[in-house]
């Protein structure tokens, strides 16, 4: 059930080494993952991370703290628990482990042979049908050897998942892949598993994919905290700004708790820290700035559609290159390299090139509104409020959108102004975001 606490550490430590050799891995670790919760856990190389996964996996003896996996007790636990547990999990490596002998159907079979519960022909069927819901319908019959990188993962991860394990634990399931193989990857790890309430902890070194995560958590020197505060320690600009806050919890939880006015003045203390960045690192590419503006402009984006009663908010920039609205930020809807509108096309379209804001009563009764979302997502817009997004020099270079009003009534001019108080505290943090992340793209 979504919500249930499937792993707990409390007070977690963990050594090796004795005497002068010996040296803490993990210090008094607290941490709760939930059914259907995605959390990521980031830090550098040697930090940790790679023991925190196969203790919560049962792969390793837990040493000191409490550890309670699927509702199971690891400290001191039986062998037979032990096993028990690792049968509800699945596991994805950094390296696949395929079997070299076997095909990738019969790869995948072994994932679901754990389990001791079907016939020869339901295993096989089984297995086919996860294949081909991670692309892989062509390729059942190939071996490893047949399959490039990001092939063999999907295979990996199709095992992984095809046995619909509780609880999904993955190293650096990105780490041998290109940009475009790794995001198809996590992309169908996150929708295949968040349709059955399965939790996923994985670990990476890669900002590319920081954005699918519920939840961020960072591991150094043996201590686990939170995104907010890994960035708070290593980004003097954002300490400041997050502790005259007086907020150190998570990003999302702490915007969820503000009213208007509270909401306002932290999109004030962002956006001025985001004036600074603008004019001194320009372009510098900081990943730890990027990673947590991305994450404040995910939770914005939630709290502005509540704080103006709308059902869904979302983000477009303009991609000057090839002359197109780009969604970058929308609410509960998946975005990464996702859907591109012609500038001059669309309501969104429409404002990019006008610049002039645009209220629209019924959706589908205008021929501009571009139904491709809609078709998507299975969510049905009936009135839209759009507005351009400027920068420093006031030229316009996205666009942000309200959609449905929840009590049914087209947008009004009083939202129109609410909205753009909002955007004009977003345009600067989107702005940082944004050439962020042209910087990034143009190095990959």
């Amino acid at each position: 059930m979504a919500g249930t606490a499937l792993v707990e550490l409390r007070g977690v430590s963990h050594s090796v080494g004795r005497g002068e050799l010996h040296r803490a891995i993990l210090r008094k670790v607290d941490a709760t993952i939930a059914a259907g919760e995605i959390v990521i856990v980031t830090g550098p190389s040697g930090s940790g991370k790679t023991t925190l996964l196969t203790l919560i996996g049962a792969l390793r003896s837990v040493q000191e703290g409490s550890l309670r996996v699927l509702g199971e007790e690891l400290l001191g636990s039986a062998t037979s628990t032990l096993e028990r547990v690792r049968r509800q999990i699945g596991f994805v490596f950094q390296s696949h482990n395929l079997m070299d002998a076997l095909t990738a159907l019969e790869n995948v079979e072994l994932g679901l042979r754990v389990q001791d519960r079907r016939t020869w022909r339901e295993l096989r069927r089984e297995a086919a049908e996860m294949l081909e819901a991670v692309g892989l319908g062509a390729h059942l019959y190939k071996r490893p050897d047949q399959l490039s990188g990001g092939q063999r993962q999907r295979v990996a991860i199709a095992r992984a998942l095809a046995s619909q394990p509780r609880l999904v634990l993955a190293d650096e399931p990105t780490a041998s892949l290109d940009r475009e193989s790794g995001r198809e990857v996590i992309e169908r790890m996150q929708g295949l598993a968040r349709g059955r309430g399965t939790a996923i902890l994985l670990v990476t070194h890669d900002s590319r994919i920081l954005d699918v995560a519920d939840r961020i958590l960072h591991l150094e020197d043996g201590n686990l905290s939170n995104f907010t505060d890994a960035v708070i320690a290593n980004t003097q600009h954002m300490m400041r700004m997050l502790a005259l806050s007086k907020r150190r919890q998570d990003l999302g939880d702490a915007v969820e708790q503000l009213d208007e006015r509270g909401f306002t003045e932290m999109l004030s203390g962002m956006t001025a820290e985001s004036e600074r960045f603008l004019e001194t690192i320009a372009l510098s590419g900081d990943e730890a700035f990027q990673g947590m503006l991305s994450q404040a402009l995910i939770a914005f984006t939630r709290k502005v559609a509540q704080v103006l009663d709308a059902e869904r908010a979302s983000f477009f920039l303009v991609d000057e290159d090839r002359a197109e609205l780009v969604l970058r930020v929308s609410q509960d809807v998946g975005v990464e390299e996702g859907l591109r509108i012609p500038l001059g096309t669309g309501i969104a379209g429409a404002v990019a090139a006008t610049g002039a804001p645009l209220r629209v009563d019924d959706a589908y009764s205008d021929p501009r509104f571009n139904r491709t979302l809609d078709q998507r997502t299975g969510f049905r817009t009936r009135s839209i409020l759009a507005l351009p997004i400027r920068n420093r020099q006031g030229s316009v270079f996205g666009v942000a959108q309200l959609l449905n009003r929840r009590d049914g009534r087209p947008f009004e001019p009083s939202d129109e102004e609410r909205f753009a108080r909002f955007t004009g505290h977003l345009s600067v943090i989107l702005e940082s975001w944004h050439r962020l992340d042209r910087a990034s793209r143009s190095r990959t």
